[in-house]
């Protein structure tokens, strides 16, 4: 009875295995073609985040808050004149800070602990600027006002989607014209897509330079201000199947 359950079992997987060998030769013969392309999209800004912030020292912290309080006050509500949207405006850093004197160590006498001669309050501000039209005149407006620290100014688009599904759109069509040549130039034809993916993930819009572009519209305002354009990038790998 063994005998006949083993030489049953030893028949099965013989038989599945002659059933599976043509199916996985069959799978090992598909040749396949993998292309990656990229698409890109340029346009024009319409927005610009500038970072700006109020430094204040004094003998005390209490006076050098208060210093600091007066002029982001001052400087808020004229950025608020400029047409800035209290919604678009944050708070980016606060700091309260001790400065130190170093004595000098004399040639015998042991180091002296520093001590503390005043203090520094710093207020970071982050504001979004949606007319750049106006842009020049706010940072001059905005260093008018009270603040003594430009940390950033970078510009962007609002609203990437649409750039950036055309740079998708762009990226396929590069990918099907690339594969089409490769396999007309090796003698075969394509045949369905197998697998499709959007790879290297998306990237916030990048500053690209732009002769006319960077030609200052801006040069009436205080504040002389190019823009330039962005470019927004989208990358596909797309696998065929070859006939």
């Amino acid at each position: 009875m063994k005998k006949n359950c083993f030489a049953l079992a030893a028949f099965t997987l013989v038989f599945w295995g002659v059933q599976m060998l043509p199916a996985a030769a069959e799978q090992a013969q598909v040749r396949k073609l993998n292309v990656s392309a990229a698409g890109t999209v340029t346009a024009e800004p319409d927005i610009a985040v500038v970072s700006l912030g109020v430094l204040s020292e004094a003998k005390t912290a209490r006076a050098a808050l208060n210093a600091n309080t007066k002029a982001m006050g001052s400087l808020i509500d004229e950025l608020v004149n400029q047409a800035i949207a209290k919604k678009d405006l944050q708070t980016s850093n606060f700091s309260v800070q001790p400065r130190y004197v170093y004595p000098k160590r004399s040639n015998n006498g042991p180091q002296r602990p520093p001590r503390i001669v005043g203090y520094t309050v710093s207020n970071q501000l982050t504001a979004i600027v949606r007319d750049l039209d106006k842009l020049g005149d706010v940072l001059d407006k905005a260093v008018s006002t009270g603040s003594n620290q430009i940390h950033s100014l970078r510009f962007s688009i609002d609203k990437p989607a649409p750039l950036r599904d055309e740079a998708r759109k762009r990226a396929v069509k590069r990918a099907i014209a690339k594969a089409q040549l490769l396999a007309e130039a090796a003698g075969v034809k394509l045949g369905p897509i197998l697998t499709m993916s959007e790879t290297g993930g998306s990237r916030p819009p990048q500053p690209v330079a732009r002769g006319r572009a960077f030609a200052a519209e801006a040069a009436s305002a205080p504040v002389p201000v190019a823009r330039g354009e962005q470019e927004i990038r989208a990358q596909v790998n797309i696998t065929w199947s070859l006939q």
